[in-house]
């Protein structure tokens, strides 16, 4: 009797063992959840690995927390349920901090400050916002984007074609399809630059207000919003950011400043 009492003790502190060393094992990982469709902040490369803004943003962030980050690379549909569903941790994914978006989730402090721009077909002769809101005009927006609501809340006369994907509303205009796409003021510099045959971007704000970026986390855990808040923080004043901008952006960064408008970081 002895000696069975021994060995269940034996097992009993073994399985507790495993439990426990799981435990610390999955909170010693940090899932962050992005779209890799994005450059340059949210990619892969020429081997398939995750890179960008947001990806080394990701890895400092996990480095701050003691945590080993796996980048988990989700559709943008599938981010906020993910997300709510406990199949990530965090969000890096250039979100844009919406209103309507803050009833399901939470949100860091802004990293970055953003505005819609667009990038117009040559043959259009769209020169303003208010050139589209007419009708015979066609607007291409991504699903879900808050160029997508933009259009839906003020372009009532335009009609609005709505893709999935990023590279399937600029070919509507690089082809002529759709006078304009309408997207964030960096997204539009870069397509603009790969077309610049066909495509004119118009990279003044027409917003009241500028648009930022946030990591988005779940509701009630107050602790992780904390450290994430202190680690953009420190990443703003450490030259965290500046280092991110000058790797990935520098042609863009010189542009937007030769044409006076508000940089990104």
């Amino acid at each position: 009797m002895k000696n069975i009492l021994a060995v269940l003790m034996i097992l009993s502190i073994v399985l507790f063992t495993g439990c426990t060393s799981e435990k610390k094992e999955e909170k010693s990982v940090l899932k962050v959840g992005m779209e890799l469709a994005y450059p340059p902040f949210e990619m892969s490369d020429k081997d398939g690995k995750p890179t960008g803004v947001s990806v080394d943003l990701a890895y400092a962030l996990g480095k701050y927390l003691g945590k080993e980050v796996v980048i988990e690379n989700i559709a943008w549909d599938g981010l906020i349920p993910s997300l709510k569903t406990k199949k990530i941790d965090l969000i890096i994914s250039s979100m844009t901090i919406t209103q309507e978006r803050r009833k399901s989730i939470e949100f860091s402090a802004p990293y970055a400050q953003s505005s819609l721009a667009i990038l117009a077909n040559k043959n259009s002769n769209i020169t303003s916002i208010k050139d589209l809101n007419q009708e015979g005009k066609t607007v291409a927006v991504k699903k879900g984007s808050t160029g997508h609501i933009y259009a839906r809340n003020h372009l009532s006369n335009a009609n609005v074609l709505v893709f999935d994907k990023e590279n399937m509303s600029v070919l509507e205009v690089v082809q002529g399809k759709a006078d304009a796409f309408i997207y964030d003021q960096l997204t539009i510099y870069k397509n603009w630059s790969k077309h610049q045959e066909t495509t004119v971007a118009l990279l003044e704000s027409f917003q009241e207000d500028f648009e930022h970026w946030g990591m988005a986390l779940r509701h009630g855990e107050p602790n992780l919003k904390k450290d994430v808040d202190d680690f953009i923080k420190k990443a703003k004043s450490d030259g965290t950011f500046d280092t991110l901008s000058y790797k990935y952006l520098q042609d863009a960064r010189k542009t937007f400043d030769a044409l006076n408008v508000p940089f990104f970081f």
